[in-house]
């Protein structure tokens, strides 16, 4: 992991289409900012892992003959 300081509008950027910048500090709280292509998706990590955990369940729930039946 690349760990770096960063200071209030101050930014990264990461594979020269997203930017990801400072936008307030306030005690524990860092406010950022993120600039991407609508074709990159930008999660927060929990709503992501949801995701991940949702479709693992749904590829274990799919039969092979529901799934054939997709294919008719």
């Amino acid at each position: 992991m690349l760990a770096l300081a960063r200071k209030v509008n101050e930014s990264i950027i990461i594979n020269d289409n997203v930017e990801v910048a400072i936008l307030e500090i306030k005690g524990d709280q860092v406010k950022i900012g993120i600039s991407a292509p609508k074709s990159v998706p930008v999660y927060r990590k929990e709503l992501y892992v949801q995701i991940q955990e949702a479709n693992k369940e749904a590829v274990n729930m799919a039969s092979p003959e529901s799934l054939s039946d997709l294919l008719k």
